[in-house]
């Protein structure tokens, strides 16, 4: 369904009868948020974002071949790659990735977790609900005595970038094994596609766990896990909690804005909090449909705070923001080498 949903999107953005609107392809993480900000921004300025969430390596490999206007990844890239595909990246909005269940009779929020044992329960180490490293975690929640159903995605996520990421970093043995990447060999499971083939995956199973954007979890009414952070504080997944996360962190255009936020410190900061990322061609054949994606993005910048925080995402400062509208006049040009952003 994705690889059509892709396909249509790159067919319309080389046809004339899109020729007014912004085309954008990858992270499903960013989703709810791009597509609210595009509703309003239509509504106010007339001009339509037409946002594919394909996951963030269809995302890259699309910028990289130039068969859209951007790219969205959760996953950043390190200067050495920007420099090698002639991309320029900056972050657009923080969020939080959530482990959800699938579990009779437990409400949102009532389960605890740790991260050695979100590994171990992903790895196939913990395989029951009743098992006493749970139970220990959480004394007062009825837990059945059933096998725990994990659910993973199968393409290629951002979103599985920082959930393997935190996982790397809070166990020796999942680093070892596993590791990180946008997709991984996983040992147990159900894989699905995409954060809404994972949706329908955990609603359809009973028993089940897996892990998505905090915004499509509530959306979907799915129950999502406490976690202890690295301080050994339990923690709720909200924008307050990511903005904890993210306070620490120093972007900057020299680095192209790489930052990873899982496994921050402080005592409120949500473990698996995840900035999402932007691509631009740094060279634009077409440098009007570059013009208007950056229109966007600097209106996102602006206006859009309010939609994120309602969605739960967490806005750039706007410091941040300031260098990033740098950055663009600075390193996105015509083929002639003029700025298209002024």
């Amino acid at each position: 369904m994705f690889a059509k949903l892709l396909a249509v999107a790159l067919t319309c953005c080389a046809s004339n009868a899109y020729s007014d609107s912004i085309f954008g392809v990858g992270a499903t993480f960013p989703n709810s948020v791009y597509q609210a900000w595009g509703k309003a921004y239509q509504a106010e300025t007339g001009n339509q974002l037409i946002y594919t969430p394909v996951g963030s390596g269809k995302g890259l490999a699309a910028i990289i071949a130039a068969k859209t206007d951007f790219g969205a990844s959760d996953k950043p890239l390190k200067m050495d790659e920007l420099k090698k595909s002639n991309l320029l990246q900056f972050p657009m909005v923080i969020g939080g990735v959530v482990p959800v269940v699938n579990l009779k009779g437990i409400a949102s929020g009532e389960l605890v977790l740790n991260g050695a044992t979100l590994a171990a329960i992903f790895m196939g180490q913990v395989t029951r609900w009743n098992d006493p490293v749970i139970r220990a975690l959480n004394p007062s929640v009825k837990l059945p005595d059933a096998e725990i159903i994990v659910v993973t995605r199968s393409d290629k996520s951002g979103t599985t970038f920082n959930f393997s990421n935190y996982l790397s970093k809070v166990s020796p043995d999942w680093r070892t094994k596993l590791g990180e990447g946008l997709h991984l060999a996983w040992p147990v499971g159900i894989a699905a596609e995409g954060t809404k083939g994972v949706a329908k995956q955990l609603s359809e199973t009973a028993n089940s766990i897996s892990y998505m954007d905090l915004a499509d979890a509530q959306a979907r009414q799915l129950s999502s896990v406490k976690m202890f952070n690295r301080n050994g504080t339990l923690v709720t997944p909200n924008a307050a909690s990511f903005a904890a996360a993210a306070a620490a962190a120093k972007w900057s255009a020299a680095t192209g804005y790489y930052e990873i936020l899982t496994d921050q410190a402080g005592a409120n900061s949500w473990p698996i909090t995840a900035a999402t990322f932007i691509l631009l061609e740094r060279t634009q054949i077409t440098p009007e449909r570059g013009a208007a994606a950056l229109k966007f993005f600097d209106w996102a910048y602006r206006h859009g705070n309010d939609i994120a925080h309602t969605l739960h995402y967490v806005p750039l400062p706007d410091s941040v923001a300031e260098g990033v509208r740098a950055a663009w006049h600075n390193g996105v040009t015509d083929k002639m080498g003029v700025a298209i952003w002024r």
